[in-house]
């Protein structure tokens, strides 16, 4: 069979030549059967078109609560505690008793400096009538000069003596009224350092309890000065106006992470910069009528700063980071080519990056598609979608 399907030629045997036209045939790419590729478009990606905008800023800052006023209850007087009238814990009314100190001692004491001024004012009546008899007898010599100069110094005595145990009643009404200590302020009562029977003396260092006012409550922040240098200077430059409806309010996040339901407004910046900081502190006042936050709470606070007239915004998914860390963002040229672009970014808001270099208005940021884009090759620019803004 094998001789069949060779020659011999010149004694060698060598293959048919149909054979070996057919491999060739097989080999050459004008024989096979295969279609070619189709050749395929540039890619396809969604852009933004960047547009200045009116951009509200803020910034967030660490903070403690503190109450809105403080007042340490302190006896004015000596005495035993008889009584305690409040609640630890509760609310109090400013003026609310608080305490009732024994009031037998100073109640004697005022009896007897009533006593005494009635006596005083009787002793007026003699020594008045008695300096006008001798003044009228004066005329006809029926007294010396000094008899009627004698009648008139005790008169004045009187009168000076009804003064002064008036005085000495108003000072012993003033220590009866101190028996009963009262609240000097409306707030929230804490716990009491003194029970019943126990002596206080006047001004002791231990105060008997302490009263807070816990609505409305401050929050004091603390901001760095490099910070606030920077917010005065861009104010000055009219980078930032501190105007419109988004500066209108300070918003709180409690240690949990939830928000703050009510929007509090800035009272005061701190003058003196603390020297181990370097910060300054800013005081805002919330209102707090459901007592949530409490005195020494940490709180976080969106505070804002100002308005940025010609905001770029850019969205967070179209903005990348190169080897060194930097921002970059891909863009569509005027021939319709991607372009890798270096760009400055300062801060998030609303799910889009703010751009303060690299970019302007008018550039078309590739925002999906960017794994498809090539830097300098062609793209083609797919329709915008709903979810193709910032």
């Amino acid at each position: 069979m094998l001789q069949n399907r060779y020659r011999r030629t010149g004694g060698r045997t060598r293959p048919d030549l149909r054979l070996v036209l057919i491999a060739l045939c097989f080999a050459l790419p004008g024989c096979r059967d295969d279609k070619p590729e189709p050749e395929t478009g540039p890619p396809e990606v969604s852009i933004v078109t960047l547009q200045t905008e009116a951009v509200p800023l803020s910034t967030e800052l660490p903070g403690r609560t503190s109450p809105y006023a403080i007042s340490e209850v302190r006896p004015q007087i000596n005495g035993l505690i008889l009584r305690r009238f409040f609640t630890e814990g509760a609310n109090v009314s400013k003026g609310q008793a608080l305490y009732q100190i024994d009031p037998a001692p100073y109640q004697a004491a005022f009896n007897q400096s009533k006593a005494q001024l009635a006596y005083a004012q009787a002793n007026i009546l003699t020594t008045r009538l008695e300096a006008e008899r001798y003044a009228s007898l004066i005329a006809i010599k029926g007294v010396s000069q000094q008899d009627l100069d004698t009648a008139n110094a005790a008169y004045g005595q009187a009168v000076a003596l009804v003064d002064e145990d008036k005085a000495a009643l108003e000072t012993a009404r003033i220590n009866l009224a101190y028996t009963r200590i009262v609240a000097p302020i409306a707030g929230r009562i804490g716990t009491s350092s003194f029970t019943q029977g126990a002596l206080v003396t006047n001004a002791q260092t231990s105060a008997l309890t302490t009263v807070q006012t816990l609505d409305p409550i401050y929050v004091d922040l603390t901001q760095s000065t490099a910070e606030l240098t920077q917010l005065r200077r861009a104010l000055a430059e009219g980078k930032l106006r501190a105007d419109g409806p988004a500066l209108s309010g300070i918003r709180l996040k409690l240690e949990d992470g939830s928000a703050y339901p009510r929007v509090g407004r800035l009272e005061l910046t701190d003058v003196t910069v603390d020297q181990t900081t370097g910060s300054v502190t800013l005081r805002a006042l919330f209102p707090n009528p459901d007592h949530i936050l409490l005195p020494g709470m940490y709180v976080r606070a969106t505070v804002p700063e100002g308005n940025n007239p010609a905001g770029l915004l850019v969205p967070q998914r179209a903005v990348t980071r190169d080897q060194k860390g930097q921002a970059v963002v891909m863009i569509v040229d005027g021939e319709g080519r991607a372009q890798s672009q270096t760009i400055e970014t300062t801060t998030v808001i609303g799910g889009a990056w703010l751009v303060t270099g690299g970019l302007k208005a008018g550039d078309r940021v590739i925002v999906t598609g960017l794994q498809q884009a090539k830097p300098g090759g062609k793209v083609a620019i797919a329709p915008a979608g709903p979810a193709d803004g910032p």
